[in-house]
């Protein structure tokens, strides 16, 4: 009877590490998916960091300044010909 009981003890033992082993694989592999998702979103961010601080450098330039007052603004240079596409 008690190699029985020992046997059982054992293979509960066993079975126990094992799940536990396992879940522990799941969530582990969970925790890899999140790092890789944030790796990527930190590469983005980091690139459109970098773009907005090129766009920071030329907001005092002359053709930055023009580009916005045409597009934003509809204004144009004195003497400038504008032509205006009606579409079909």
């Amino acid at each position: 009877m008690k190699k029985i009981y020992k046997k059982l003890i054992i293979l509960a033992i066993v079975a126990y590490t094992i799940f536990t082993i396992v879940n522990q694989q799941k969530t582990l592999n969970q925790y890899s998916e999140q790092t890789e998702k944030l790796n990527q979103e930190i590469a983005e961010e980091t690139q459109n960091k970098e773009e907005l601080a090129k766009e920071k450098e030329n907001v005092d330039s002359l053709e930055f300044i023009e580009q916005m007052a045409r597009e934003k603004l509809d204004m144009y240079c004195p003497n400038e010909r504008v032509y205006i596409d009606q579409g079909m």
